[in-house]
């Protein structure tokens, strides 16, 4: 999905977006602000690559990081609900994941991510299990973000 159409598809719909990435470090965010003009659709985006930082700025639990882990489907919901309410946008949309090489399991294998997009009234997690090398994760992580940007872009607010 071309960067510059899911921009323009937000600017017509008048859709605001803000980010929480944690195995992204910060590339999805980069590749939007790399479009002329998305400055009117995106005014946040957060790395919480720590679980300090996703409690303190996005008010995820220390109980369910505990429980579930930084990667799961209730963290990556929790993130994406806490990053739209801090930037007081229309989606929030939230990335975690295992980038690899390391860090990885039986349970939680390396290229395991989770996404959730958020507006006011659902949130949507998909999870997902790229294969490849650690810039190979990363580089499918964001363009399935994008992906998921056209593809949910289109709820009702």
């Amino acid at each position: 999905m071309e960067e510059a159409l899911v921009i323009k598809m937000m600017k017509e719909k008048g859709l605001t977006i803000a980010l929480a990435e944690s195995c992204t470090g910060g590339l999805v965010s980069g590749a939007i602000t790399a479009v002329p003009g998305s400055s009117e659709c995106f005014g946040y985006g957060v790395v919480t690559y720590s679980n300090e930082a996703k409690n303190k700025l996005l008010n995820v639990p220390r109980e369910v990081l505990d429980k579930y882990g930084a990667v799961s489907p209730e963290t990556a919901v929790l993130m994406a609900q806490g990053v739209r309410r801090l930037a007081q946008s229309d989606i929030g949309l939230s990335i975690t994941g295992i980038a690899g090489p390391s860090g990885g399991s039986a349970e939680k294998p390396v290229g395991l991510v989770f996404f959730a997009f958020a507006n006011e009234t659902s949130c949507i997690c998909e999870k997902f299990n790229f294969q490849g090398n650690r810039d190979e994760v990363r580089k499918s992580t964001v363009r399935q973000a994008f992906n998921m940007i056209w593809h949910y872009g289109v709820l009702p607010r």
